[in-house]
């Protein structure tokens, strides 16, 4: 049986809005192992990408607990989040999150920038991954000169750069055409295996949720199928 990587217990959040409060999750209890492929099913509004935030540390829980390799998210102060989530997890995201000013190969490096890898480490490590995902002819292209599925495979590329043991990605396929989001999902698969990754994907998508070993159904912000 594979390790332990992460685990979820008892988590809740809900967010206010004016007079209004809106339950998110409701007592997600959820383990994940180290290698694991898995996909969270649900609706829009399920909970599936505030599950991601909660996992990640982009965002708290108000109840609960999340366990990272043995150590309590919760406990780890505000400069060790920023490296947890810089080091240890890769995001990808539906809207893809590049920035516009910036080539496909200065978007990729910019994340190994920010945990201090050497410039010309970083270079290399984005230029292999660009040449990965099947960009090495687009290197100096800028977000506004590539195709969407072009540019979530920056960001694909920008999420192993520092090599990550956690993947996450929300509705990875949202904004792509069917065909372009099977690419996608082919790359992310290959490149799982490849980096031996564990790989989290948020989807509504039930093609996307069933290439995956292992799916977690949300409903109304609890797993419906433990």
């Amino acid at each position: 049986m594979n390790e332990l990587l992460l685990s979820a217990r008892g988590l809740t959040k809900t967010y206010v809005m004016g007079r209004r409060s809106l339950e998110v999750l409701r007592g997600v209890d959820l383990e994940i192992a180290r290698g694991d492929f898995l996909a969270l099913r649900g609706a829009s509004g399920a909970g599936k990408s505030t599950l991601l935030h909660l996992i990640g540390g982009l965002d708290t829980p108000n109840d609960g607990e999340i366990i990272f390799c043995g150590q309590k998210l919760s406990g780890f102060a505000e400069s060790r989040l920023t490296h947890f989530r810089n080091r240890s997890v890769g995001f990808v995201f539906q809207s893809y999150h590049l920035l516009p000013e910036l080539s496909a190969l200065e978007n990729v490096c910019l994340t190994a920038r920010i945990a201090r890898i050497p410039p010309a480490v970083a270079r290399s490590r984005a230029t292999e991954l660009l040449a990965r995902v099947g960009l090495k002819d687009r290197l100096d292209h800028k977000p506004s000169e590539l195709s969407g599925g072009e540019q979530q495979r920056v960001a694909i590329a920008r999420a192993l750069i520092n090599e990550p043991v956690l993947l996450l990605a929300d509705e990875p396929t949202g904004n792509l055409d069917s065909h372009t989001g099977g690419e996608i999902m082919d790359l992310l698969q290959s490149l799982r295996t490849e980096k031996q990754t564990t790989l989290v994907i948020a989807t509504h998508d039930a093609r996307v949720a069933a290439l995956a070993p292992r799916v977690i159904e949300l409903v109304d912000g609890m797993i419906a199928n433990a």
